[in-house]
């Protein structure tokens, strides 16, 4: 039985694949915090919330596609001191999208808002920026991946503008200050950085709608993470940074108009999936 056309048409298809292999590849093979608790009740907590919402908001059907990502995504890149805090974020994240709202449209990142309230928040919450390693192979699998889904969301602009200009920062940093060139290549070998780039800020929901809007918005957020970085010494700059200027994305739709992404999805289903 052959799937429909629009199940491969949908990026979201891809991505929860993507990030379930990810997931299951961390559990099995690496040490570098995910544990199996933690993360069925960031996916629990976050499909239960959706579909609360979804209840609440009387949209026409539960979609457990955009939760699963979510619930995904906060089980890789979260880490906390206490299982209960998975659930909260969560619940954090999937209630941002039904209520940080602006003509339709989602403000934040939902996993991103989430890991950032906790990080300002509660105790015992954290980012490690080298969690996945650095190893070239793993690199190669991420970026493999990652273009698989951002071929099909057509947001690949976003993301290879973002990192070629996190990367040009690094480098300019460290021709400034005379360190070898091997220091900033390995920073940007860093796992989670593949992931903010290629799974997080190419969120096509919560994106520029036009090219250009999204060249600047990349620009911005590489930029105000640098500064956060190296600056103020903010571990956590990426996902700051994001969450600040995610507001500027109103500005820049109103100013440069393009047409708004949407899933390849039946016309049927609810505005705040």
């Amino acid at each position: 039985m052959s799937l429909p056309r629009e199940f491969w048409t949908d990026a979201r298809h891809y991505q929860i694949a993507a990030l379930s292999t990810l997931l299951v590849f961390n559990l099995a093979f690496l040490d570098f915090g995910a544990q199996p608790l933690n993360s069925a009740l960031a996916i629990g907590a976050a499909l239960a919330t959706q579909a609360l919402c979804t209840w609440w908001f009387a949209l026409p059907s539960f979609d457990p596609r955009s939760p699963l990502i979510t619930g995904l995504s906060l089980s890789l890149l979260l880490r906390a001191g206490d299982p209960w805090l998975f659930a909260l974020a969560a619940v954090i994240a999937i209630g941002s999208k039904f209520v940080l709202r602006v003509d339709g449209k989602h403000i934040f990142n939902p996993a991103g808002f989430a890991i950032v309230v906790l990080l300002f928040t509660a105790p015992d919450v954290w980012i490690s920026p080298g969690q996945w390693g650095s190893a070239v192979w793993f690199a190669a699998l991420l970026c493999f991946l990652a273009i698989l889904v951002l071929s099909a969301a057509r947001r690949a602009d976003v993301a290879i503008f973002f990192f070629l200009s996190h990367a040009a920062l690094l480098l300019a940093r460290a021709w400034w200050l005379g360190d070898p060139l091997a220091i900033p290549l390995h920073q940007l070998q860093s796992g989670s950085l593949l992931i903010f780039t290629f799974f997080m800020i190419s969120d096509p929901r919560t994106t520029p709608d036009s090219r250009l809007g999204r060249f600047i918005f990349a620009l911005a957020v590489a930029a105000l993470a640098h500064y956060l970085a190296f600056f103020l010494q903010m571990r956590p700059a990426l996902y700051v940074a994001l969450i600040a200027l995610s507001p500027l994305i109103l500005l820049i739709d109103r100013v440069l108009p393009a047409q708004r992404f949407q899933w390849a999805r039946p016309a049927m289903q609810g505005a705040h999936q």
